[in-house]
């Protein structure tokens, strides 16, 4: 096999070990599912500190699968790999025979071998064909996007994927020149976009260009589609008691696990009720406070986790006797308030449950 190509660092590594270990440790055999496999790092460390625990890693980078089975290598009796993207993991786990999961770990964003590779084009610092491809076996490139979408729809990826201000010009300018000739550098692409962006905007927030690589790399290989089908998956699958670490590297991807938690850590059922419905109590478990941003020492040893924010949940029963939840705490305080109000007074108060306000008070990406 090829020398590996890239440095990699495991993000937050230890954090996410913290995290899983009452999951993956409770006795028994535990199944962990690592749904960005990448080259494996996260995999190494899980298989080394759970001797019981049998690893299914999916990745739909065929050359990152390669180095991550050699480097597993000694762990090949507990590990299923499997050239998959992490929306597929329910035809994953079903021809694997698995039933349900006791961990799970997202990763997301882009590798350090495909940003260090620099024929695969992810990168505007280096010159490469315009790729951006992350499985290379299928898919439209980045050079068919920025050649062939029209000019409405290059803008509309730009803003909402790069979250571009300026995506109209820049969309104007890739028009413009690929009437001239076609576009397929990555670094012709970086230099359009960097003159289009007034010179007042270019002097703060890093490379202008980042923006619009990073909206095309989504683009390309349909990662929040993706995201938004296998976060519910994957929660479906988890055991209770089963955990879920989700990584996100821009406020998308976050904004989407978000979503995917939250929902199921408050009640389904009537909010007016003293009591919670059998089946209506919350199924997770948030286990940390908003999204946790890596500490300076993270930063200082790996400088790509500059930007990583991190959320957790663990799967609960919500049946379980004597569970208290936070939601359930908060609907019996308000509903105790509410019998002390004026009549006239209770109509129209908005009820948030407990979780709900640490988020909202915090913000997205917090």
């Amino acid at each position: 096999m090829a020398e590996l190509r890239g440095r990699h660092v495991p993000v937050l590594l230890e954090r996410c070990l913290e995290l899983l270990a009452p999951a993956l440790g409770r006795g028994g055999p535990t199944v962990h599912v690592d749904a960005t496999l990448g080259l494996g790092g996260h995999a190494e460390a899980v298989l080394a500190a759970f001797p019981e625990t049998v690893l299914v890693g999916l990745d739909r980078d065929t050359e990152a699968l390669a180095h991550a089975r050699a480097r597993l290598a000694p762990y090949a009796d507990r590990i299923h790999l499997v050239h998959a993207i992490y929306d597929e993991l329910p035809e994953v786990l079903a021809e694997l025979g698995i039933d349900g999961i006791d961990g799970a770990l997202f990763d997301l964003g882009v590798s350090s071998l495909q940003l260090d590779a620099a024929d695969r084009g992810f990168a505007y610092a280096q010159d490469a064909p315009l790729d951006m491809r992350m499985d290379q076996t299928r898919g439209v490139t980045a050079e068919e996007v920025v050649n062939t979408y029209s000019h409405g729809d290059l803008a509309r990826v730009l803003r909402v994927y790069g979250e571009e201000k300026f995506a109209g010009r820049v969309a104007s300018a890739i028009l413009r020149e690929r009437e001239r000739n076609k576009i397929t550098s990555s670094a012709r692409l970086a230099e359009l976009v960097r003159e289009s962006i007034p010179a007042a905007a270019r002097r703060t927030g890093g490379h202008p260009a980042k923006r619009t690589f990073q909206a095309l790399r989504i683009e390309v290989n349909r990662e929040l589609v993706a995201l938004e089908t296998a976060l519910p998956a994957a929660l479906d699958a988890l055991e209770i008691g089963g955990r879920m670490v989700v990584l996100s590297y821009h406020s998308l991807e976050d904004r989407l696990t978000k979503q995917a938690f939250a929902a199921r850590a408050r009640s389904s059922g009537p909010v007016d009720l003293p009591v919670e419905l059998p089946g209506t109590g919350p199924t997770l478990r948030l286990l940390s406070r908003g999204a946790e941003p890596p500490t300076e020492a993270e930063v200082a040893a790996n400088p790509r986790a500059a930007s990583v924010r991190l959320r957790a949940a663990e799967r609960i029963d919500p049946d379980a006797p004597g569970r208290t939840s936070g939601t359930d705490r908060e609907r019996s305080r308000r509903s105790v308030e509410g019998m002390h109000l004026p009549a006239g007074s209770r109509k129209g108060r908005r009820r948030v449950p407990a979780e709900g306000r640490d988020a909202a008070s915090q913000g997205e990406g917090s």
